[in-house]
């Protein structure tokens, strides 16, 4: 009946996980207290707690720092107008930020487009870079 308290204990740590802010510190003791469970029922004995401190330890040790690395590079999902960012178009009509005149075809989408630079004049057929969206319009740049 004492694998019963190690699974207990086990489900008492992943709760905890689960409730904190993902720092999965509790994880792994979670997992050493599961392993113990096992052992506990298998061996019995002093046996759970050499695998509930060995497998805790280890896992604190190896797979916090390789789960907490792949968390922080998770790239950033980018969706609607702020995916167009960095895409490449074509002039439609000449862009001319005084005249407020100007058109780009960004894949299948036209859009009324202005250019980064208010001096500048962009002639129709140019390759441009989106580098900003404000509100419907594209903000562009040879």
């Amino acid at each position: 009946m004492a694998w019963l308290i190690w699974l207990l204990v086990a489900c008492g740590f992943g709760v905890g996980e689960m409730l904190s802010a993902g720092s999965f510190y509790l994880a792994p003791f979670a997992i050493g207290a599961a392993l113990a469970a096992a052992a506990q029922a298998a061996v019995g004995g002093i046996a759970a707690w050499i695998v509930f401190v060995a497998v805790s330890v280890l896992s604190l040790a190896t797979v916090r720092p390789l789960i907490t690395a792949r968390l922080a590079h998770v790239p950033a999902l980018r969706t609607g107008a702020a995916a167009l960012i960095g895409r490449h178009g074509r002039v439609l009509q000449t862009i001319d930020n005084r005249a407020g005149s100007g058109q780009v075809r960004i894949e299948t989408e036209t859009w009324t487009a202005r250019s980064f630079d208010d001096e500048r004049v962009i002639e129709t057929g140019t390759d441009v870079e989106v580098v900003a969206i404000r509100g419907a319009t594209a903000i562009v740049m040879e």
